[in-house]
């Protein structure tokens, strides 16, 4: 198992997932090495980018070559918890969080959804995938005991979140991840990501309406308009791709 001996800033765990995305592409189409040069040019980064953030994990390239890309998937995977089973719940049996129940994506990523809960008593019992959506009562016995999640995923009005976030640490749950427009607050040692997909539509809106026919501008800061297009071209502010993969 390949590990590191400092924590990484979150810019570059934001980015790490992007790599291993992309280096698993490149190892089904059977390239064996790239180098820094066009990994950042495919992903819309730097190359310094690049090279920094992949010595955080003890990876340096080979001169003319770059990284193998076998090694590099094992040491991202590794890093990345993608060898392993994850399991999560999701309180909220909406739209959204049935949409995340039945993606078959999570659980090919290692992400099992081992519950799904709802306050609504019209959906008791509702089948999702092989799920049944569950009462809130029963929260503490399925997160601690049944199935001993680790990850809480929020799909509730905003309303509601901070109450559902703190029922989720109250049952066990290590990290969460945040689907509502609002912020929650998490005490020290629970890990909160937030998933601000109304942010990151208003941001693209006003991408649109100040392109004026210019190049638009990467959150990297480097210029699309001259670029050919490659997977990178599918970015959009805040990391969102049209092509959506979770």
């Amino acid at each position: 198992m390949f590990e590191i001996s400092q924590k990484l800033p979150r810019p570059v765990v934001y980015r790490l997932p992007q790599y291993l995305t992309h280096v698993r592409e490149l190892r089904q189409d059977g390239l064996e090495w790239i180098s820094s040069h066009k990994l950042a040019d495919d992903l819309g980064l730097t190359s310094s980018t690049v090279r920094q953030d992949l010595s955080k994990l003890h990876m340096h390239g080979v001169s003319k070559r770059g990284y193998r890309i076998v090694q590099l998937e094992k040491a991202l995977s590794d890093v990345l918890g993608a060898g392993r089973v994850h399991n999560a719940v999701i309180v909220g049996a909406g739209y959204l969080g049935t949409a995340l129940a039945l993606h078959g994506g999570l659980a090919e990523q290692g992400f099992k959804i081992c519950g799904i809960f709802d306050s609504d008593p019209e959906l008791m019992g509702a089948a999702v995938g092989s799920l049944r959506v569950q009462s809130m009562e029963t929260l503490d016995y399925v997160v601690g005991t049944k199935c001993k999640a680790e990850i809480g995923i929020i799909a509730v009005p905003a309303s509601s979140a901070q109450s559902v976030a703190d029922l989720l640490i109250d049952a066990g749950v290590r990290g969460l991840l945040n689907l509502a427009y609002t912020r929650i607050l998490v005490p020290p040692g629970v890990a909160l990501m937030d998933a601000r997909i109304i942010a990151n539509l208003q941001q693209l809106a006003y991408v649109i309406r100040n392109r004026n026919g210019k190049p638009a501008v990467s959150s990297t800061g480097k210029s699309s308009g001259n670029r050919k297009k490659h997977p990178a071209s599918n970015n959009l502010p805040g990391g969102i791709k049209r092509d959506i993969k979770i």
